[in-house]
């Protein structure tokens, strides 16, 4: 009897352990979350099974036969690509589109936020009426009428807008000179990457001797002459291994050049300036967080307004800034999926959209989708969260 009187006050007592009551709660609950993740997938396969539909991921070897309107770094070939090469250039759509649209969306943000606290009246309207205007449309309006524009407005192939014979804008697109590299072309890639690295401790020397002399180096300008006169350098000495393929007239069309279609472009457009209204309310926002004392201080030292915008209050800023843009980052990378509506040759549209048809593979077609974008979210919110600790104020 006392033993079995010991082992129940050892039981009780065991119980009301909070750690051990977290413990058992925790594993109960991934013990029901996997037999309902379970029960799903066991479902899924039986109701496969009983229609004959066919599952498995050897669609992705098997012929497309369709094009997908702009393929700028991965060769398409309609008559020889398969779905997984669909797949492969839906992810390099996605991601130029997405990568072009943050950084046009972020230098559109703060040039319009800091018009939006400009003392000229003028100036602050403009960017007032902007920001309210296009913030409060959906964006799917926005593209299907960048879309329209694109199509309707631009003028017809025989009457193509011709900029020094090198940039041709028509309703077909817009057609830019491809650079076609040739052998010892690889010496320039090599020259990038040198620039990439040296500015990358560039950046860091300069940091540091800020912080011991509090002498200001001009790394901007520094690394924009590394990460330009380098790989020009490069070209130079290799003997330009590189020829420009310029588009020109055929009876109906053109042909030849880098092919830019009115739907990337109606995509772009309307992701730019629609994220950009988002990212200007950030950066004002962020800019009015910090203390006006600061700009008195400045202004007493005699620094002139730039500098003190440019090396005193938006890094301050930043700090505010940096956790709301990352959300638009990954607003504008999802939103991109809406090229569906217009015709664009991202991932939902040709691989969730004209594979999905062909292949009749829907699962695995929408799991492959729904991963890449979890990728590539996770990725972009592990690369701000980066950057935000890097700027974050630390003590000394």
């Amino acid at each position: 009897m006392a033993v079995t009187s010991e082992s129940k006050a050892a039981t009780r007592s065991l119980w009301y352990d909070p750690k051990f009551r977290a413990i058992f709660y925790q594993i109960l609950l991934l013990v029901c979350v996997l037999g309902l993740a379970a029960y799903f997938v066991s479902n899924t396969v039986q109701n496969l099974q009983e229609r004959g539909i066919a599952s498995g991921f050897g669609f992705l070897t098997t012929p497309a036969g369709f094009d997908v309107g702009i393929s700028p770094f991965i060769k398409y070939d309609p008559t020889k690509a398969t779905h997984g090469t669909v797949l492969l250039v839906g992810i390099q759509n996605t991601l130029v589109v997405s990568i072009l649209g943050c950084i046009l969306a972020t230098i559109i943000g703060f040039v319009v936020g800091v018009m939006r606290l400009s003392n000229n009246w003028l100036v602050a309207k403009m960017a007032y009426c902007y920001i309210e205007a296009l913030r409060n449309i959906p964006l799917l309006l926005q593209l299907i009428f960048w879309w329209h524009v694109c199509i309707n407005i631009l003028p017809q192939v025989h009457d193509t807008y011709n900029f020094a014979d090198a940039v041709l804008l028509n309703n077909r697109g817009l057609f830019l000179p491809a650079p076609i590299p040739e052998e010892g072309f690889g010496v320039i890639w090599a020259a990038i990457v040198v620039a990439i690295v040296a500015t990358v401790f560039m950046v860091r020397w300069a940091h540091k001797r800020q912080d011991q002399t509090g002498q200001h180096f001009p790394s901007f300008w520094a690394a924009l002459g590394l990460l330009i006169g380098l790989p020009l350098i490069a070209l130079l000495l290799a003997g330009v291994p590189l020829h420009l393929e310029y588009a020109a007239k055929t009876r109906f069309s053109l042909s030849g050049g880098l092919i830019i279609p009115p739907e990337f472009l109606a995509l772009l457009l309307g992701l730019v300036l629609y994220t950009g209204t988002f990212i200007a309310e950030i950066v004002r926002s962020g800019i009015q967080a910090v203390s006006h004392g600061q700009t008195e201080a400045a202004r007493a030292l005699g620094v002139k307004p730039s500098v003190t915008m440019r090396l005193i209050i938006i890094p301050q800023a930043l700090r505010v800034i940096v956790p709301p843009l990352t959300s638009q980052y990954l607003n504008l990378t999802k939103n991109s999926s809406l090229s569906l509506a217009i015709g664009g040759s991202e991932i939902v549209a040709v691989f969730m959209g004209t594979s999905l048809n062909q292949a009749g593979q829907a699962l695995e077609i929408i799991a492959i989708t729904m991963l890449f974008y979890l990728t590539v979210s996770l990725a972009i919110s592990m690369f701000m969260n980066w950057y935000n600790n890097r700027i974050a104020l630390t003590e000394r």
